[in-house]
């Protein structure tokens, strides 16, 4: 952690420093419990921040203590100038730590250039070690190009490797023995997801969810979890196996929240800034960042006040558990993972 001053402080004392920013809301697959097959509401291109933008919008928020980026989509890798957006970030006078999170179809040919580049670390989203299973789950035919993507991030040096696996009932929840055995063979760090209510199709249910209480009952009939101290702002709930170092993670944000030690704001591709990632509300930052009338100081001062609006205006938690709990108009791909 940076120790620079943090000054994107809530009404509840959480500091934010990490950012996530998706580069675009395209992807290149169709998991099911993210968007349906046919999917093509896509954010018009003219809508997205350019590279110039996005790095305004990150000048100024690392003046204001953000000191991590997370890059993000849909598929971040799909953006063709990525390499260079972390390039152009981490020449910044004082960079934050850079990582990213990518379905893994790009990652063998650009994992290589992502390091020289600047990037510390990835996250594979890899839900099934299954061919056709992972064909139905992504109507894609590509789990051995996540498999070489992930080869190839370890071969470049962007580690800790993390995998992040969604189990969902009555399709993969019995893959989470295998999938922790491949870990530790492979090296990875494994972070199972509860699904969240973050679907294009609006299909997700509180009934129909894998929890995190069900996914340690079924590990533990193999491995021995002891629960790592210190977990600070992280999402994921760690647990050492079979008394460390190797640990696996739960990122319970349904039935676990960490809301109350949330240091995480988000940057939509067409410039919307979210103080929660199941927030319904959004601050616009393009509309300044093109308004022709603004001097270059002007802009970046509107961008400033709105960052701080931002932060001032979040809740304690996201309130799934609330009857009244709505999800959000945007999915997962448009808001940013």
């Amino acid at each position: 952690m940076s120790d620079r001053e943090p000054k994107l402080v809530d009404t509840f004392g959480r500091a934010h420093r990490d950012m996530r920013v998706s580069l675009t809301d395209r992807c290149s697959l169709r998991c099911t419990y993210c968007m349906p097959a046919d999917f093509a509401d896509w954010i018009p291109s003219a809508e997205l921040l350019t590279t110039d933008e996005l790095m305004t919008v990150l000048e100024v928020a690392i003046e204001e203590g953000i000191d991590e980026v997370r890059l993000t989509g849909g598929e971040p890798l799909l953006r063709p100038d990525a390499v260079d957006v972390v390039r152009r970030i981490n020449a910044l006078p004082q960079p934050p730590r850079i990582s990213l999170t990518t379905n893994g179809l790009r990652l063998a040919a650009q994992a290589g250039a992502l390091r020289d580049a600047g990037l510390e670390r990835v996250n594979v989203s890899l839900d099934t070690l299954d061919r056709e299973r992972f064909k139905a789950m992504t109507h894609r035919d590509r789990l051995d190009d996540v498999l070489a993507g992930l080869a190839a991030a370890r071969a470049a040096g962007l580690e800790p490797l993390k995998v992040n696996t969604v189990l969902m009932p009555g399709v993969n929840e019995d893959e989470a023995i295998p999938m922790l055995r491949r870990a530790l063979e492979e090296g990875w760090r494994l972070r199972f997801i509860e699904q969240m209510p973050l679907d294009a199709g609006g299909l997700w249910s509180r009934t129909r969810m894998v929890t995190a209480e069900q996914i340690l009952e079924e590990i533990s009939r193999e491995f021995d979890l002891t629960p790592v101290p210190v977990r600070g702002s992280a999402p994921a709930e760690e647990f050492f196996v079979d008394g460390g170092p190797e640990t696996v993670g739960i990122i319970a944000s349904v039935t676990r929240p960490f809301c109350g030690t949330c240091d995480r704001m988000r940057l939509t591709a067409d410039g919307q800034l979210r103080n929660c990632l199941f927030a319904r509300d959004e601050l616009d930052l393009r509309v300044v960042l093109r308004d022709e009338g603004l001097s270059d100081a002007e802009v970046r001062e509107g961008i400033r006040a709105r960052l701080h609006r931002s932060v001032a205006a979040k809740l304690p938690g996201h309130g799934i558990d609330d009857p009244s709990f709505i999800q959000p108009d945007r999915p997962m791909s448009a808001i940013g993972g």
